[in-house]
């Protein structure tokens, strides 16, 4: 009588989870629960040659059969009579794969039975094809390696798509002894296995006796190669979000990966020991993450190789100041020759200066923004007020890191608020699209749709600019627009551009956020950059026609602030915020309206009017908080003298 376990219980193993880049190859792996690697195969994703090896080896009528081969059971037993001893077994490949999936141990005779009528219910429920790919994916290999893809990779350093005749030969070798076996223990058992398959092979007539005499020359390897790391930030964040997943897919080019990999590994032993780095590529045009570096060693202690520096809150710097300028010139505040003064400035008790602690005087925008200069950009910044810009950089997406219970300050024009390189370089899309940045994404799907960052002419005009930046030595300028960033007490060290493609961002520091010396976006960051994007191949930027010169702008266009503004008496009136026919939005990223901040230049105003109707504005403001709902007005300011000026202007 059978016992409870006849026919035994028959479960697929789980495979090993596997994240893939964006053609299906390889960048990580992940052990199963039980600690094996079993990698997830199909059919087709195996050499054809080792498939039909591996049938013309074990079992040659598996297309034929219904799970028994009734004519091999009778010549193993005819064998096993006429030589006192077995000479060869009957299990069919489907037997064998019943083996697997019930993980039976024992040879007696009734597990044999039990095996032929599972194998006959196994052959009633599923196809051929996907009993073979069970047979691919869970055959025993030696060791914790489990299925033919984890074999190939161990042993040869390859995908099983193309495998040599020795190779092919060696994998159906294996299974039957994998412990005994295996090449990188045992090589002298496993090339003589090999070299057995290839004689039966030869006397059943699948191969030559040349292609017989070739594959045994070939050396068995002698060691297990490690499985492919690429990308372990993003796959183990991947991994984890989604555990039950077993193939994850991303838009990341594994190529690229490796190289930019490389690079920061070499970058980083050339500036400190304790020094990480972090590179993030993406396509401007579809938002597709194509390499993410979150450190130069994710096992590398001293650098905290563990921590993901693309998704870390750290200081951007500089790196910001190209959207003060565009959301001043989209105000209608400066065009790229308007000149700035950089001077010894105070607002309301800061009082910035610059990286070299010198100051340049009358500077075009377009030179104070190249040139990173500090009271420029703060001075624009005291004009379109901070808490616009945060909000403006929330809306496009952007983290805003501020501490608790306090609001933006003129500071974060300087890098006083934290964010992610992942955010900076979602910004710097919004410079290459006309104003308007994509989300970036290393899942395949549809980009989130962002706000607009900038006006289009804006934009525009701002990329000029970067593009005209000084590239580090032995790089050719014009081909990337770009700015670096350094924050305060060189801890962090930033660098981000773009050429006609693609987006390419780089940060270099000490994930503790311990200081380094000397560290600045110039030395360190953007040569990482230049190197970065030469090895993905630059794509041309198209050129920009020249600014207007300052002698050609409008009077009012030529100095900021205008001349008026500063005299004392008969001071001119200007409405400088909102220009004329702008339109504003002022939805923050939750959706929840925001104040529009109206500011005026010049005299101070004595009356505020939103659509004729009076403001509590307090006399004297030369700004005022104003709550616009949705569509078309008119802001008219009056002074005490009588003077007037009115603007009008759209909410969105």
């Amino acid at each position: 009588m059978l016992d409870t376990a006849f026919p035994p219980a028959i479960v697929r193993a789980t495979p090993s989870a596997v994240v893939v880049d964006r053609e299906g190859t390889l960048l990580r792996a992940f052990t199963d629960p039980g600690g094996r690697w079993r990698l997830p195969v199909t059919t087709a994703e195996v050499d054809a040659g080792f498939v039909r090896l591996l049938i013309a080896y074990e079992d040659q009528r598996f297309f034929r059969h219904a799970g028994v081969d009734p004519r091999a059971i009778l010549r193993a037993a005819g064998q096993a009579l006429a030589s006192g001893r077995i000479v060869s077994g009957a299990s069919t490949l489907t037997m064998q794969t019943v083996r697997l999936m019930t993980d039976a141990r024992d040879r007696t005779p009734w597990r044999k039975v039990s095996e032929m009528v599972s194998a006959w219910q196994v052959e009633r429920r599923l196809t051929k094809d996907e009993i073979l790919t069970i047979y691919l994916n869970q055959a025993p290999y030696g060791g914790n390696i489990e299925g033919v893809r984890a074999a190939s990779l161990a042993y040869f350093g390859r995908e099983p798509r193309r495998l040599t005749l020795a190779q092919s030969a060696l994998l159906v070798a294996l299974p039957q002894s994998p412990e005994a076996r295996r090449p990188d223990r045992h090589p002298a058992a496993a090339k003589a296995a090999r070299d057995r398959v290839l004689d039966r092979l030869f006397a059943r007539g699948a191969i030559t006796a040349r292609d017989r005499d070739e594959a045994k020359r070939e050396q068995v390897p002698t060691r297990r190669r490690p499985v492919p790391r690429l990308a372990p930030h993003l796959a183990r964040d991947l991994v984890a979000a989604a555990p039950d997943v077993t193939v994850h897919q991303t838009t990341l080019d594994a190529g690229w990966q490796a190289r930019l990999e490389q690079l920061a590994r070499e970058r980083v032993d050339l500036i400190g020991p304790h020094v990480s780095a972090a590179i993030l590529v993406a396509d401007i045009a579809t938002g597709e993450i194509r390499a993410s570096v979150g450190s130069a060693g994710l096992f590398d202690d001293r650098r905290a190789g563990h921590v993901d520096m693309v998704r870390a809150v750290r200081s951007p710097g500089s790196t910001l100041k190209p959207f003060i300028y565009g959301m001043a010139m989209e105000a209608g505040l400066i065009a790229p020759s308007t000149l700035l003064a950089d001077t010894p400035s105070t607002f309301a008790g800061y009082e910035p200066d610059n990286f070299d602690e010198t100051f340049q005087g009358l500077v075009t925008a377009s030179e104070a923004l190249r040139r990173s200069l500090n009271v420029p950009a703060v001075t624009l910044l005291d004009a379109l007020g901070p808490v616009r810009l945060a909000v403006r950089l929330q809306a496009a997406g952007a983290t805003v890191a501020l501490p608790a219970d306090r609001t933006a300050t003129l500071a974060i024009g300087l890098g006083g608020f934290g964010t992610r390189l992942i955010d900076l370089a979602g910004l710097y899309t919004g410079l290459a699209r006309g104003g308007r940045p994509i989300a970036l994404h290393a899942v395949p799907g549809r980009p989130k749709a962002q706000s607009r960052l900038l006006e289009a002419r804006a934009a525009d005009a701002v990329d000029a600019i970067l593009a005209e930046m000084m590239p580090p030595r032995n790089a050719r300028p014009g081909l990337i627009a770009y700015k670096t960033g350094t924050s305060y007490g060189y801890r962090d060290a930033w660098a981000v551009g773009y050429d006609a493609e693609h987006v390419v961002a780089v940060w270099v520091g000490r994930p503790d956020g311990t200081p380094v010396a000397g560290l600045t976006g110039w030395t360190d960051a953007a040569p990482l950059l230049f190197d970065a994007s030469a090895r993905i191949g630059i794509t041309p930027r198209p050129a920009r026609p020249a600014p207007l010169t300052t002698a050609e702008l409008p009077p009012p266009l030529r100095q900021y602030p205008p001349r008026a503004s500063r005299t004392e008496a008969g001071r001119a009136l200007a409405i400088a915020f909102p220009p004329p026919g702008a339109v504003v939005a002022l939805s923050g990223p939750s959706g929840a309206p925001q104040p529009l901040t109206a500011r005026v230049l010049g005299a101070p105003v004595d009356a505020w009017l939103l659509n004729g109707r009076p403001l509590p504005v307090r006399p004297g403001r030369r700004t005022a908080q104003i709550d616009a709902p949705p569509g078309a007005h008119t802001l008219t300011v009056i002074t005490s003298g009588g003077a007037s000026e009115r603007v009008s202007f759209r909410v969105e």
